[in-house]
């Protein structure tokens, strides 16, 4: 079992940065890929970005490609995610997944472990 607490949303104004992160229980962290996931308001949950269990293979939606950076401790068992040049709608809650493989995935059925999500709000 692993439980996900993200944290480190909040306001900024578009163009701003901010880095939210969540940190994972459990043992065997390194053992899973990890995803961060983010829902607009009323609209579904989509993918973000995703990296592998050793950090060596990641990926992003293209909306975010060149300013957002997934990034991974696995000594400290957490997942982060450095959001720059951030625009509105990138307004969202974030969340963060855990999948019981060590390999990259993009759907959110693909993913085991959900955390509570962080709310990001980006100002025009």
């Amino acid at each position: 079992q692993v439980q996900l607490v993200e944290s480190g949303g909040g306001l900024v104004q578009a163009g701003d940065s901010l880095r939210v992160s969540c940190a994972a229980s459990g043992r065997t962290f390194s053992n899973y890929a990890m995803g961060w996931f983010r829902q607009p308001p009323g609209k579904e949950r989509e993918f973000v970005a995703v990296i592998n269990w050793s950090g060596g293979i990641k990926d992003y939606t293209d909306s975010v490609k060149s300013r957002f950076t997934i990034s991974r401790d696995n000594a400290k068992n957490t997942v982060y995610l450095q959001m720059n040049s951030l625009k509105p709608d990138d307004t969202a809650v974030y969340f963060c997944a855990a999948r019981r493989s060590a390999g990259v995935a993009y759907t959110r059925s693909d993913y085991n472990y959900w955390g509570q999500g962080t709310q990001v709000t980006v100002s025009s």
